[in-house]
Formats: C-alpha cells, structure tokens, sequence
C-alpha cells in the first residue's frame, strides 16, 4: 500500500506524543513492505534527508502560530496529496480532521484518528474552540473511518455521532532501564525525585501538583519535564515557582527520558483533559509508582496499579502525594504492580498490525468519492470494519 499521513508536526519525533505515535507505525508499516510518506513541517523536522528509516519525510511550508500552524499545513498537505496516487490518507487529529473531505471528495481512502478532544484545552479562545467542535463531528462523518485512540473517546464518539469508530490506541516502546547519570546535572539521583512529565499547558494540570508539593514541602525534589506549547504566559507562571527543589528540565528526550522514568520515586499525571496519555503508559511500563487524575482516559491506564485522586482538588492530590511519600514500601509494591500489569496493550507492533487491517479493510470496500456534502449528516451509510 502506498500511505500518506498528515497532521502532525512530523517525524524523526522528538517531542510530542502524537509524532511518536507516528513515527512507530510509519517505520513498522516500511517494514512490513509498505511505501509511507509523512508530511512534516520544516520547523520540527530539520533534518536534510529524504528518507527516515525507510518513511519518505516530505516537508512542506506552514505558518507557525498558535491557531494557524496545524490547519495551514494540514491544507498544505491535503493539496499535495491531491496529485498523488495514495491507497490511504490517514489525518491524525481532529483540527487537521476538518480538511478529510478534500481528500475524500477526490477520491481518496481516508482515515483519521482521534487522539483527544482538542477543543476542551484551555489555550483556545472561543473561534477556535467552536472550529475544534467542528472538527470532532468531521473526524467522524468526513472519513472512510475513525480511530479513537482509547476506549473512552470510541464510545463518547459513538454514543454522540452513531457511526462505528475502531479503537487502536497509542503505545509505548520497550522500556530501558537506565542509572542516573545525565540527570545528575540537575541534581538528582536514585529514587529522590517526584517526576511530571507533559507539555506545559493549562489542561496537564502542572499548577495543581506544584501547589500540593509546597503544600507538603518533602525532602524529594520535583522534576517538570516539558515546555511550552504555544503557552508561555503558563509557562512563565509555572517557573516562578523553580527552585533547587523544583527543577524544570525543558523537553528531554532519548537517554535523559529514559533516566528520568527509570530513576523517579513516583511519578505524577494530574491532567484535567487526555487522550490516551503516552508519558502516563511509559510511567506504567518502567514501573513507576503512578498518581494520577480520575480522568477516563487515566483510569483506563492506570486501573488498581496506582493511586487515584480527584482532578482538579489539590487536597486530594496532597493527600495522594503524602500517603505515598510517607510509605515507601506502598510506593514499591505499586510500582511492581504496575510493572507487572504491563502494557501489552499497548504494544506498537500489535497497534500497527491492526492500523495495517483497517486500511485493508478501507481498500476492500472501496467506497464511491462524495460529491454531497449533506450526506455527512447522517448516521448511515457508513461500512463497519471490525475492531481488529
């Protein structure tokens, strides 16, 4: 098959759950003999070369702010699809969503996944939030299918727009388990350290776990790992918090990434809005002692193998954090319980397999190109592929 895939920033990724998600399945996709083009804009992907692992990147202009960046180059990438001869054209997000129907109107097999309700995140102003709503209808009605990338948005999806949506979720790779060693320049070893790892935005509820450490002001440091996301007036807010106890790392990556997972005494996610939130899969599959927000897409994660707080109550979060740091005992046997849980789930080669079915099974079909943009408002005349 010859894949397209669009709307996110691009690959080699680096930061960005959404990127790494691509970059697994497009190189496992090469592998299995399929030819993978995915689009990428110029400010993230640097690198000079055609070819990434055997995925051709193409880079194409884009215009890097806040509101603009995702649909310009989104739109971009949909007019250059148009002259290719694509077997799928999958879209990733629901804002790059909206532009699925060009690419369906001339004739393509498109898919689109859903990774989160975008149009919730407190970054939005209202234009862009009722664009966003939009775009969740279009991820569902606009494509050949849609994938929800956890099993809370497939039914929310379902149960509000009647059309079948497939759930594939997002994966992690193989843990490695790595010694302290490059974190010790930020003044951390073994086990001393509380981790958060997220883009700082409003809705990963970074605030609220500041507030409860220095609420109980432990002998562990906190380590913030991410930056800005277009929210540097946050951003700023959230660093006059730093100090040698609270430590802001910037994005990390690779073998820091790895160091950080391998090393922390537990690690927190008190997000308000997810997904299905990658960093909270990758504390799981490291063993990591896990805190999280009652959020569906947490609780789908995390299940008995960590410790539950009400998102958004401080207090409670306080009491989480307490509870665990007063015990170390309970913080190792739930990080063994989650370790042990696993993510087989969420293993990529297995995702890739079944995003690999769903193409198959939206070639076989082979759906007529729709000339009627009226037909998107109803509820059927859409072919069910199974979940695989």
């Amino acid at each position: 098959m010859k894949i397209a895939m669009l709307g996110t920033k691009g690959i080699p990724a680096t930061w960005g759950g959404i990127e790494r998600h691509v970059e697994e399945i497009a190189t496992r996709l090469v592998a299995m003999g399929h030819d993978v083009t995915v689009y990428c804009r110029p400010y993230y992907t640097t690198t000079k070369d055609e070819y990434y692992k055997g995925v051709r990147l193409k880079k194409l202009p884009t215009i890097p702010t806040k509101n603009l960046d995702a649909i310009a180059h989104t739109f971009m990438a949909t007019m250059h699809i148009m002259m290719e001869d694509y077997d799928i054209v999958h879209y990733h997000a629901i804002g790059p969503g909206t532009l699925a129907i060009l690419a369906r109107m001339a004739g393509k097999n498109t898919v689109i996944t859903v990774h989160g309700l975008d149009w919730q995140r407190e970054k939005w102003g209202k234009r862009a939030k009722l664009f966003l709503k939009f775009g969740e209808r279009a991820s569902v009605c606009f494509p050949y299918h849609t994938i929800a990338v956890s099993k809370f948005l497939k039914s929310y999806l379902e149960e509000k727009y009647h059309r079948p949506v497939t759930y594939i979720p997002s994966a992690v790779t193989e843990p490695v388990q790595r010694p302290p060693d490059s974190i010790r320049d930020y003044g951390i070893g073994e086990k001393d350290y509380i981790l958060f790892v997220a883009r700082l935005v409003p809705e990963k509820g970074c605030h609220y776990l500041i507030e409860a450490y220095e609420r109980l002001d432990p002998k562990l440091k906190l380590v913030i790992a991410g930056g800005s996301s277009y929210s540097e007036d946050y951003v700023a807010k959230l660093r006059f918090h730093a100090s040698d106890k609270v430590i802001f790392t910037g994005y990390v990556y690779g073998d820091t990434l790895q160091e950080l997972y391998s090393n922390a005494y537990c690690y927190v996610q008190p997000s308000t809005i997810e997904g299905l939130p990658v960093t909270l899969l990758e504390a799981v599959a490291y063993g990591n002692c896990v805190i999280a927000s009652d959020i569906p897409a947490n609780t789908e994660v995390v299940h008995d193998a960590g410790v539950i707080f009400e998102s958004e109550n401080v207090d409670d979060l306080c009491e989480a954090l307490k509870m665990v740091i007063d015990d170390p005992e309970l913080a190792k046997s739930l990080g063994e319980r989650a370790k042990a849980r696993g993510v087989e789930e969420y293993n990529y080669d297995r995702v890739t397999e079944r995003t690999e079915r769903l193409y198959r099974e939206v070639m076989e079909h082979g759906l007529e190109p729709i000339r009627d943009i009226s037909s998107f408002t109803k509820s059927d005349g859409a072919a069910k592929p199974s979940e695989g």
